[in-house]
């Protein structure tokens, strides 16, 4: 559990800082592109003494890893489309309910519960999603320019992130049989993530989209940092659970939703409609029903 918690303060840190780069003019996409060096460089800073990156095309993981860490930059820019043209209610919902994807493949393909789950732990997960739809859900007034088959945008993001941390769970199953591979597996996710990052970001530049600003360089290392420790405890986190995504994943989602919304109000004075509030009730209830077992076994 200390992983996952772990996991949960790192990713919320990063919601923090998008919070905050608006007020200093940051280009999120800028910060995101140069995020994945800093991501590199805190991945060898952490690496055992006794292991060294290697980029060994001879595993037959190394490919696999690589085209991960691309589907991460292709999972934000479909993001940012489906922000721009249907909104952020959409996108949002779209994001946090595909934990249904690796939810699912966890039970029925990879049949990894790490625990037999009984009728108790089947309850939160249903009531993990409703609780993610409703906490999320915001009405807005904002225009969306969507058209044509711009609908599908969110359809979009909705599978590519349910594919992508499906995929993690799947490379941690086959290919981190022990903790101390952790580090070495992410760092090759992160590299191919730093060669999609960089070959986008020189695009938009030729194209005068982007223009780099220091910045924009200096506020990549305040979202690197806790962007790989999110990461890697996650991976932990699924290592010391069994590889249990149908666990991890809906504690990991709406653990991230509660401690969201508690720095929102507490920092930036963002109120909760009565919807949001239900849904934070209800993932406090499916918080206890999925981990019922680890509660009762604190009293043991």
């Amino acid at each position: 559990m200390f992983y996952l918690i772990l996991s949960i303060i790192f990713s919320v840190l990063l919601l923090t800082n998008f919070r905050l780069y608006p007020k200093y003019n940051i280009s999120t996409f800028q910060a995101i592109a140069f995020n994945y060096p800093i991501c590199f460089l805190t991945g060898l800073a952490l690496m055992p003494k006794e292991q060294s990156f290697e980029l060994n095309f001879a595993e037959n993981w190394t490919f696999y890893a690589l085209i991960l860490g691309v589907g991460f930059i292709i999972t934000f820019l479909l993001s940012g489309y489906s922000t721009q043209r249907m909104g952020m209610t959409a996108t949002s919902l779209a994001n946090n309910i595909s934990l249904v994807i690796p939810v699912l493949c966890s039970l029925l393909i990879f049949k990894t519960q790490g625990r037999a789950f009984d009728e108790l732990n089947y309850l939160g997960l249903a009531l993990a999603l409703g609780a993610v739809a409703l906490s999320t859900f915001k009405k807005s007034d904002e225009k969306v320019s969507g058209k044509g088959f711009d609908f599908l945008l969110p359809v979009a993001v909705f599978l590519m992130y349910g594919v992508t941390n499906t995929s993690i769970n799947y490379l941690n199953i086959n290919f981190i049989k022990s903790a101390d591979r952790t580090v070495p597996v992410t760092l090759v996710m992160v590299l191919g993530a730093i060669i999609a990052g960089l070959v986008v970001l020189a695009i938009r530049v030729i194209r005068g989209q982007e223009k780099i600003e220091m910045r924009n360089v200096l506020a990549s290392i305040t979202l690197g940092v806790p962007n790989f420790l999110s990461f890697y405890f996650l991976i932990l986190a699924l290592t010391a659970y069994g590889n249990s995504g149908a666990f991890v994943y809906p504690l990991y989602n709406i653990g991230v939703i509660l401690v969201s919304a508690l720095v929102a109000f507490i920092f930036f004075k963002e109120k909760l409609t009565t919807l949001n509030k239900i849904g934070l009730l209800l993932a406090i209830l499916a918080i206890g029903l999925i981990s019922w077992q680890d509660i009762a076994g604190l009293f043991n």
